[in-house]
């Protein structure tokens, strides 16, 4: 009988498509990358989401953020995707935090019966604090290192925080973790030079390379819940 989950049925077979089902995923950040995380994970028919943003769509998003329309400018992006999930899930549950992830709130926010964290945030701190609470606290967690400034998604890779290279962003990110001796981290990070600029910022950004991260961040935790 054909329904919305007849094709991962046929990949991962009907026992790992009940386990997704009963999962609950938590998505940091729903900018170029964590907007294609969400969206994967919504048809992956993950029941259970929680989207954190407290930003709003502007101008400059239309690039690489999916869901981001001229129609749609100065709307929230978090607010946006929920109602973009319920449009294709029936049985979603989706919980809207429009708060700025900081050190000091992970505690409230993160609860601990979500079984995975996708890390797509920029913010160094939040990063850092994000990560340090999940592995205390025995959560799943994968964090994306920086996507702007490169134009090749194939240079993308899902690897360990200690094997990345390139990356000014997995650099400073190792370097906060070593301080807090945590040397095992999933990223997906890339081993594309940056393409220099002489404006520091903002930061150039293809619609191709945040897209595919967020894709990849997805698939990891997708086959890691089904054990694939």
């Amino acid at each position: 009988m054909k329904d919305e989950k007849q094709r991962l049925r046929l990949i991962y077979g009907d026992e790992a498509v009940e386990n997704l089902k009963r999962s609950k995923v938590l998505i940091a950040g729903l900018g170029g990358v964590g907007s294609y995380a969400a969206e994967a994970i919504t048809r992956s028919f993950i029941d259970n989401i929680v989207l954190i943003d407290f930003d709003v769509y502007d101008i400059t998003n239309l690039n690489r953020q999916l869901h981001s329309s001229l129609t749609k400018i100065g709307m929230s992006k978090a607010e946006n995707i929920r109602d973009n999930i319920y449009s294709i899930n029936k049985d979603a549950n989706v919980t809207v935090i429009i708060e700025k992830l900081t050190e000091e709130n992970i505690h409230n926010i993160v609860t601990k019966d979500i079984d995975f964290v996708i890390d797509a945030i920029d913010d160094i701190k939040a990063k850092v604090g994000l990560i340090e609470y999940c592995l205390s606290n025995g959560i799943n967690i994968i964090s994306c290192m920086g996507t702007g400034k490169k134009t090749h998604p194939e240079m993308l890779q899902i690897s360990d925080i200690k094997k990345t290279s390139v990356c000014p962003l997995a650099k400073k990110l190792r370097y906060e973790l070593k301080k807090r001796n945590i040397y095992n981290l999933p990223v997906v990070f890339s081993k594309e030079d940056i393409i220099r600029s002489e404006v520091s910022s903002p930061v150039g950004s293809t619609p191709f390379v945040p897209a595919t991260a967020g894709l990849m961040l997805a698939s990891y935790v997708v086959n890691k819940i089904v054990k694939k």
